[in-house]
């Protein structure tokens, strides 16, 4: 047997039959947010549909058509909490009722200047001083380069030098790194890092893992993000825990499928290099589940938080924290999903007494599309996920007789 647990022998003992639970799945959702959710998902599972339709709201954007209130009352409510932190609020209180917390996520991007840098910075800040007064809010999160430019991670983990200007702004972006993760350590707040694409992730990785050096000494407080679609993150975790038992500082990890799969395989193969993503979903979902099972067997050193919508890899750590003998409140564990996407798992999870988080999306309708417009395109082309929840939203809308 491996030196940590192999999730192939692991035999699934928990109920199987969880996340078909409808009635606690959608119990939040009125009948009119019901037969939306299934129009929506309904809509995105006709790729033509998201071209035209994400075309035709781009327009209409930039054009100042009079379309955000259409965009508010369908996709912008299903996946989002709202235009700003009070605004969601209701769904983090009514979500909270239930068992689940929430994540806020302020979901602009795209933004490459000083100003907006120190405005994400602030505004992340506001979010952690905003979940340490509610117990609705344990988790904050905020992706890297929306504290400093694209371009200069990428320089950095290349290797290549900084002019005298360019070491002053990482300076600037090393500084809100450090104000975001002391304030979360004064404030017990745990923080997610998000990963974004591999070219630049080399120089976020080795600043995250700084900021654990400092932060995470007596429990971990910053989480790096592992993209497990990339074949090389298992080992890299591997090496940063042999790291920190050597430093002295625990690893919190959340651990992810992917969200840049197209953009990695194309720039590899136009810059020749060998892709940094697997071969096929197949060894994507091992690779995810072997990571899964290495942090929940070296608990002890590494939290984690399981952001997944796949139910194999949930029924998996449920089993392996069975066979642990790890408890279902265990802070050192978390699962997680994107609001208005996979219910069935994060309320029966909830309900069954695990600690699950929901990602909330927040800010301006028009800023916030671009977020919205990439969950439409995921959903499109993961197979199974928008028929999974088509199926779902069907079983309970008979369930309901509607």
């Amino acid at each position: 047997m491996n030196k940590y647990i192999c999730y192939y022998f692991v035999q699934i003992m928990i109920d199987k039959n969880l996340f078909e639970n409808t009635e606690v799945a959608f119990q939040l959702k009125s009948d009119s947010e019901l037969e939306r959710a299934y129009f929506l998902f309904k809509m995105i599972s006709h790729e033509p549909l998201v071209r035209i339709g994400t075309a035709a709201t781009n327009f209409a954007l930039k054009a100042h058509l009079p379309v955000e209130g259409l965009i508010r009352s369908t996709v912008f409510d299903h996946f989002c909490g709202g235009v700003s932190e009070d605004d969601c609020l209701n769904v983090i209180d009514k979500m909270y009722e239930k068992g689940v917390c929430s994540v806020l996520d302020y979901s602009v991007e795209g933004k490459e200047v000083e100003s907006h840098f120190d405005d994400a910075m602030e505004k992340t800040l506001k979010i952690i001083r905003f979940s340490d007064e509610k117990d609705a809010m344990p988790i904050a999160v905020f992706k890297p380069t929306g504290f400093g430019r694209f371009h200069l991670y990428q320089k950095k983990g290349e290797g290549k030098a900084f002019t005298s200007e360019e070491q002053d702004e990482w300076n600037r972006v090393v500084e809100r790194f450090h104000a975001v993760c002391k304030l979360a350590k004064e404030r017990d707040v745990e923080l997610l890092v998000d990963a974004e694409e591999s070219w630049m992730q080399d120089a976020a990785d080795d600043l995250i893992e700084e900021m654990m050096s400092i932060y995470n000494k007596e429990k971990p407080i910053v989480y790096n993000t592992l993209q497990t679609y990339r074949w090389d993150r298992l080992d890299y975790l591997k090496n940063l825990h042999t790291r920190a038992k050597e430093k002295g500082f625990t690893i919190g990890v959340k651990i992810v499928r992917g969200a840049y799969m197209e953009k990695e395989r194309e720039r590899a193969e136009k810059k020749g290099y060998e892709s940094p993503i697997c071969e096929n979903k197949l060894a994507t979902d091992n690779c995810f589940n072997d990571t899964l099972t290495y942090a929940l067997a070296h608990l002890k050193d590494i939290s984690v938080f399981i952001g997944t919508h796949n139910e194999y890899s949930c029924y998996l750590a449920m089993d392996l924290m069975e066979q642990l003998k790890i408890e279902k409140e265990d802070n050192r564990v978390w699962f997680g999903q994107l609001y208005g996407m996979s219910d069935h798992i994060s309320f029966n999870l909830a309900d069954n007494g695990y600690n699950v988080a929901k990602y909330v999306p927040f800010g301006p309708v028009k800023d916030v599309m671009p977020y919205l417009i990439r969950r439409a395109e995921e959903n499109t082309s993961v197979a199974g996920q928008t028929s999974r929840e088509l199926s779902l939203l069907k079983t309970e809308k008979k369930r309901r007789k509607l």
